[in-house]
């Protein structure tokens, strides 16, 4: 792979849940090699697997990899994909309240639909834990009931009952919004203010984090917001003390490392859309996600003028790029030959 394939296989980029196929067209010049379904479509499994079967042709032509292929697929009010085929799933907290055995039941279920239809990345489970009492008060989880429960140890049962059920499945598990975004009271979407002052390096809320992990998770979603306690400087994503030091080292992720949406969320508008990005990789992050496929040229431009300048910077982009590669092996999306 040359140095525009290789920052390529570093974007996971929104394209329209109802015209994949439309939206990848406009990312082929820049060889992204991973899109998530944005928005939501009621289209069902069929109509779906159509399309990410011809998605997944123009990716294998532009990329010479077969695509990730993700969908938000929580369930409550964070489900990209519904209608014939695409059982209803249930909110976190609904969730939680299954038994284990139900829960793994449940998930096989709908781990089933998604792997059918050819998405091979699900953004889901939620390790977050909200404190009981406090929801309302919690915008981008607890507010919808995203979370599994307000105990650690029982939300790091269900995440890691999800994560092993999802890669069972042949669904890649993405746990988040790490170190955690139970405890914030804004939403990193839409405000610059959404930070945890409480978050330590052993705290007990890392517990489902750490499950998820032990489980098995193929990749780890970063939150974007500040935690002072953990680095009084950068927001987690851009953190090389939470991605390397806490998320590394301390708790032995070694899979791939996503961002959250660095596109639109309010919570980095001040920083141009190619720093994110570099910002992001040289932090320790693998996969910059984001929704709006017209971020992909300024941020594959600039990981690549940075690669071209600074050659641990691009050595970085050789140790993502191989991390993504190697999930895509086991997941039977690369060609061999």
């Amino acid at each position: 792979m040359n140095l525009n394939q290789r920052a390529g296989q570093l974007m996971m980029v929104g394209v329209p849940a109802n015209d994949p196929v439309g939206g990848y067209t406009e990312l082929v010049p820049y060889a992204v090699g991973g899109v998530f379904l944005a928005g939501r479509s009621s289209a069902g499994a069929e109509v779906v697997g159509a399309a990410v079967t011809t998605l997944q042709v123009q990716g294998l032509n532009a990329t010479g990899t077969f695509l990730h292929v993700a969908a938000d697929q929580e369930g409550g009010l964070v489900q990209t994909l519904s209608g014939p085929g695409f059982s209803p799933i249930p909110d976190g907290v609904e969730q939680g309240r299954l038994s284990t055995t139900e829960l793994a039941s449940q998930t096989a279920i709908w781990a089933g639909e998604l792997a059918g239809a050819g998405i091979t990345f699900n953004l889901a489970p939620v390790a977050d834990t909200v404190p009981a009492g406090t929801g309302a008060a919690n915008p981008p989880i607890g507010a919808s009931d995203r979370q599994y429960g307000d105990d650690p140890q029982a939300v790091a049962a269900a995440v890691s009952t999800v994560v092993t059920t999802l890669q069972g499945a042949g669904v890649d598990a993405t746990i988040k919004h790490f170190p955690g975004l139970g405890r914030v009271t804004a939403n990193t979407d839409t405000s610059t203010r959404a930070e945890d002052e409480q978050t330590t390096v052993d705290d007990i809320t890392l517990q489902p984090f750490s499950a998820g992990i032990q489980a098995g998770a193929t990749a780890v979603m970063m939150s974007s917001a500040s935690y002072p306690q953990l680095d009084p400087l950068n927001l987690a994503a851009f953190s090389p003390a939470v991605i390397g030091d806490l998320l590394r080292d301390q708790l032995g992720f070694t899979g791939v490392v996503v961002s959250d949406d660095l596109g639109n969320a309010v919570a980095v508008a001040d920083i141009p859309l190619g720093e994110r990005a570099v910002d992001f990789v040289a932090a320790g992050g693998d996969l910059v996600l984001t929704v709006d496929g017209a971020d992909a040229e300024p941020m594959t431009s600039a990981l690549i003028a940075r690669a071209v300048g600074d050659q641990t910077f691009a050595a970085r982009i050789d140790e993502s790029a191989l991390r993504v590669l190697v999930s895509k092996q086991d997941s039977g999306l690369l060609v061999c030959g």
